[in-house]
């Protein structure tokens, strides 16, 4: 089962995450963006995700995807069981919920990406 220190390591190696606790929850964001949360009791995590695509996952494998909480569903946010997946699709949800709040050069420059300058 993956646990809210599996997560931690995995964001806190990205450029630009900076940890913090909102209203009890572990939080990973960018500057003011938030792209991560564990719950406090560590079942779960929210992530940054294509509200579009949100239905079509959840669909897809609705015991290990679900809804975010009423407040949050007005956000690009999705929620799974920590218990449901393994440490590679952890790191995958997570590294591509950071790929949606930084720069599109930072995240090319950090995956060493070919053909992103990273220079203005």
């Amino acid at each position: 089962m993956i646990t809210g220190d599996d997560v931690r390591r995995v964001a806190m190696a990205l450029p630009r995450t900076e940890e913090r606790i909102v209203r009890d929850r572990v939080t990973f964001r960018v500057g003011r963006i938030v792209y991560a949360a564990i719950s406090p009791d560590e079942t779960s995590m929210g992530f940054a995700f294509p509200k579009e695509e949100r239905a079509a996952l959840i669909a897809a494998e609705p015991g290990k995807f679900h809804l975010p909480r009423p407040s949050d569903e007005r956000y690009n946010w999705v929620r799974v069981w920590l218990g449901a997946i393994d440490g590679p699709e952890a790191r995958e949800l997570v590294e591509e919920a950071w790929r949606m709040v930084v720069p599109r050069r930072v995240a090319a420059a950090h995956f060493g990406e070919p053909g992103v300058t990273t220079s203005r």
